[in-house]
């Protein structure tokens, strides 16, 4: 069994400590990934201001939410690579600095094409996911894997929660200290964000390694292993994609949220700027637990009832989180669209969480690749939902919606992860006895 020690991966998670490289690293990295969902999705709820000043209608609007979301599925797959042959903190680092760039320079936009370019560039950003995930693998043994991801994973995306309550403020301080008009508030707002980047960019750089035993530069590593084509790996087994659909229905909803509740709130329930803002805030909150209980629970369900338990509680929560979008839209209040919200949003929290349990048990030679494809299928299936939103009214769009979470939740439950392999990863699980 491995041992909790300076250069092997944690059997606990020390939610409390920073000893230790393991520790370390993993609030860091959960940190960096708040500030890189915070800054992804910055503009978010600062679109009322962009529309009036850029003059952008509604279709002009879906594009914008469209290009937020649609390089990042690129930008996944490669970091996923990079994560296997280079290693999380120099790959990290580099996308945090090139980031910075549109992310502080977004304000420079006067038109609808310039600031297309700079939101497609932003997207980018989400590939930090991938190394949040990977880096979060790596320092934790089997038993806590699932956990540990699901933990640094949705505190992370707190990022998004809290952007849309900080943005509107930082915009509207900016403007009564008199350093900006209203209507260019939100160009100079967006440099905060671009800083914090930067300074993330320092410390992760500075305090992180990329596995326990040291960086990749200072390890000695298997040859073989290093010829393996980790990307081909991760694509050839068919539960990589059976997951990557089952992210797309859930994490490609999760932020489809981000990019739309403030606008739907405001636009449909004549919600103010920072009124909108806070309600959307509520479903960004909710990360701050319910992904990590997503975690927590697959892992207890797979050390009891092994991967075809985990798969049996990710289709449920899917099912749930379809139902849950389907009343959404349909509810007519604003106290009952806000229950339903939390309802619909802690089901899919959970989701990424149960989903994110299981990536690094499908190919331990290929942590980085698995992660990276299923994280792209996130954003692939919140580009998809973006033409959805682009094209009806926000509660049609979120009845059809949750139609369709409802039937992949169908799909992935037709198709069990496990075969023959579970007998083996089971008791892997059990007796943590893979290395990250």
């Amino acid at each position: 069994m491995l041992q909790d020690s300076f250069n092997q991966p944690l059997t606990k998670l020390k939610i409390f400590s920073l000893k230790g490289v393991q520790m370390k690293t993993f609030h860091i990295t959960w940190l960096t990934f708040f500030v890189c969902f915070f800054a992804w999705f910055g503009v978010a709820p600062l679109m009322p201001l962009i529309s009036e000043q850029l003059h952008l209608s509604k279709a002009q609007k879906g594009n914008i939410g469209i290009a937020a979301v649609s390089a990042t599925i690129i930008a996944r797959l490669i970091i996923g690579k990079l994560c296997d042959t280079w290693g999380p903190r120099k790959t990290y680092t580099t996308l945090l600095v090139l980031c910075s760039i549109p992310v502080m320079f977004i304000g420079l936009s006067n038109s609808y094409v310039s600031f297309l370019l700079f939101r497609l560039a932003i997207g980018v950003i989400g590939a930090s996911f991938v190394l949040t995930q990977y880096h979060t693998s790596v320092m934790f043994a089997p038993n806590i894997k699932g956990t540990a991801n699901a933990v640094a994973g949705g505190w992370g995306n707190t990022g998004g929660g809290a952007t849309q309550i900080m943005m509107p403020l930082i915009a509207a301080g900016m403007v009564a200290l008199g350093w900006v008009s209203k209507e260019d508030s939100w160009r100079l707002a967006m440099v905060i964000p671009g800083v914090m980047l930067l300074v993330m960019a320092f410390l992760y750089y500075r305090y992180t390694q990329d596995t326990p035993a040291g960086n990749f530069e200072d390890i000695p590593r298997d040859p073989a292993q290093k010829k393996e084509n980790s990307f081909l790996l991760a694509a050839k087994d068919y539960r990589t994609w059976v997951l990557t659909i089952a992210y797309a229905a859930c994490f490609g909803v999760e932020i489809t949220v981000d990019n739309y509740a403030a606008s739907f709130f405001h636009d449909d329930f004549k919600a103010s700027l920072i009124m909108a803002g806070l309600l959307a805030s509520i479903f960004g909150w909710l990360n701050v637990f319910a992904r990590a209980m997503g975690g927590i629970v697959s892992d207890k369900v797979g050390r009891r009832f092994g991967f075809s338990g985990k798969i049996n509680l990710l289709t449920a929560l899917l099912i749930l989180e379809g139902i849950g979008i389907i009343w959404f839209a349909m509810a007519g209040a604003l106290a009952l669209a806000i229950f339903l919200m939390f309802f619909f949003g802690l089901c899919l929290k959970m989701a990424n969480g149960a989903t994110y349990s299981i990536v690094p048990f499908i190919n331990p030679k290929a942590i980085g690749s698995v992660a990276g494809i299923v994280g792209a299928g996130g954003n692939i299936g919140a580009m998809a939902i973006g033409f959805l939103f682009k094209a009806l009214p926000y509660n049609q769009a979120f009845l059809y919606l949750g139609f369709g979470v409802l039937g992949i939740g169908m799909v992935v439950l037709a198709f069990r992860l496990m075969s023959k392999e579970e007998t083996v990863e089971k008791v892997e699980i059990e007796t943590i006895a893979v290395r990250a």
